[in-house]
């Protein structure tokens, strides 16, 4: 089977990473996945929800938007809406459930991480790119954290990364673009 770009059922769009893209958070990455660009930041608050106050624990948390001018056609931004759409909460979800599941919160203390993914461009697999590069800028903070010595060991229990997968005129393929996944 040929896609309409050339690549193989198996094969990946050249991803790329740009690290401390930014200079105010404490971790950043603007991921490049074919024609996605997704701007991922980590921000630690040495405060955690206060329902998890007195836990010892700390909580990674993700949001997740795409600028007006992500796609081909501007969209309003969900703020003027007055809250994030079904979608965007669906995906906000998805990126912090995926991050805590790599950290030792304990090792973490009583501080939340905040990881913001704002995809600049879109085509196809932006939630997949907003994992994939949340968790660096997730790796980023955590290693000034221990640097500082706000925290004693290491927090991270594993390393993380996303793909897409889906089925294409009736074959399973890696990495869908937005052609291919408006199709699917």
């Amino acid at each position: 089977m040929s896609r309409h770009d050339g690549r193989a059922v198996d094969a990946l769009r050249t991803i790329q990473f740009e690290p401390d893209f930014l200079d105010h958070p404490a971790g950043s990455v603007l991921i490049h996945c074919g024609r996605t660009r997704v701007l991922c930041t980590a921000t630690v608050d040495e405060r955690v929800p206060q329902w998890m106050s007195g836990s010892g624990e700390g909580w990674v948390t993700g949001e997740y938007c795409m600028i007006p001018a992500a796609t081909d056609r501007r969209n309003t931004r969900e703020v003027h809406r007055g809250r994030p759409g079904g979608r965007t909460m669906e995906i906000q979800r998805l990126i912090g459930r995926a991050l805590r599941s790599a950290v030792d919160r304990k090792a973490l203390g009583e501080r939340t991480v905040w990881v913001d993914c704002e995809v600049l461009q879109a085509d196809g697999g932006t939630r997949t790119a907003s994992i994939t590069g949340g968790f660096l800028a997730l790796c980023f903070a955590m290693k000034k954290l221990m640097e500082s010595g706000a925290i004693k060991r290491p927090p991270l229990l594993s390393r993380i990364a996303a793909i897409s997968v889906g089925v294409v005129e009736g074959r399973p393929v890696l990495d869908l673009d937005y052609v291919e996944d408006s199709a699917a």
